[in-house]
């Protein structure tokens, strides 16, 4: 194991709704991931582990591969080199506990849909085809309403909602999934400060929690504030590590130098 990985610690995770084996490593390993667009290599090599209890910032300019990044992670995009595991397994094998949470530039704000339905689709990954929405269902949806105080904006549709509760719906919903991950694409952007500050909190609230929280952030300023962990990449893996020892000026100089953009030529 690298320094970069010793320092990751065993956290309990909590898991609402039962069939959650506390005492078990919830370990989240990256191996050698490289992704690939037609000819263009849009991730080399990424490698780094991390488990429930720590919040990770995935850093890097535009085009250095973070949505990609985020996407292999959650299943979405499929890896052409590497292996993802989590648990000791496949992340295919564990996906209900993966939450990805897209730029909010990325939803249809208008889709006819209430808090409370947001909030409810996070149990179909957990009803399967078969078994019916249930009274255990509905007390892990109000659960996590009530856990991202959206009790009073339940009926509201989502598009009558500020940016920041916008962002606590979408968590909401992941906590209804029983994530045990989260991935969050952007989730400052577009907030004013107190919202930030608001959405800071929780970050460490849900990391207290057990929970395992990585999301993609461009404000350079705040990393060490929010994150335990810090990940650097531009298209390779510039650096991983705690914030305090990876999170230098050395490193982001080293990824911020001029990207050539996907598709262009060289």
């Amino acid at each position: 194991m690298s320094a970069a990985e010793s320092h990751v610690h065993t956290k309990e995770h909590v898991c609402w709704g039962g069939g959650c084996e506390h005492t078990q490593h919830h370990r989240l390993e990256v191996v050698d991931l490289s992704v690939q667009y037609q000819e263009v290599r849009a991730l080399e090599k990424i490698h780094f582990a991390t488990e429930c209890g720590r919040s990770m910032a995935l850093i890097g300019p535009n085009g250095a591969g973070k949505s990609t990044l985020l996407k292999s992670l959650a299943g979405l995009i499929r890896a052409d080199q590497g292996k993802i595991l989590w648990r000791g397994k496949p992340l295919t094998r564990s996906s209900h506990e993966i939450a990805y949470l897209p730029q909010r530039g990325d939803v249809d704000w208008n889709f006819p849909i209430t808090v409370r339905g947001l909030v409810e689709m996070g149990r179909y990954p957990n009803l399967g085809w078969w078994r019916q929405y249930s009274k255990h269902d509905a007390e892990i949806v109000e659960r996590a309403l009530v856990s991202m105080d959206l009790c009073d904006l339940q009926d509201r549709q989502i598009s009558a909602l500020s940016g920041g509760q916008q962002q606590r719906a979408f968590i909401a919903r992941a906590l209804a999934q029983e994530a045990h991950v989260l991935l969050l694409d952007e989730p400052f952007t577009g907030l004013d400060k107190p919202a930030q500050e608001n959405l800071s909190r929780l970050f460490k609230e849900l990391t207290a929690e057990g929970r395992l929280l990585i999301a993609s952030h461009h404000d350079l300023q705040t990393v060490t504030n929010i994150f335990d962990d810090v990940l650097i990449i531009r298209r390779h893996q510039v650096v991983f590590g705690p914030v305090a020892e990876a999170f230098t000026p050395e490193h982001v100089a080293a990824a911020y130098e001029t990207l050539e953009a996907p598709g262009s030529k060289a």
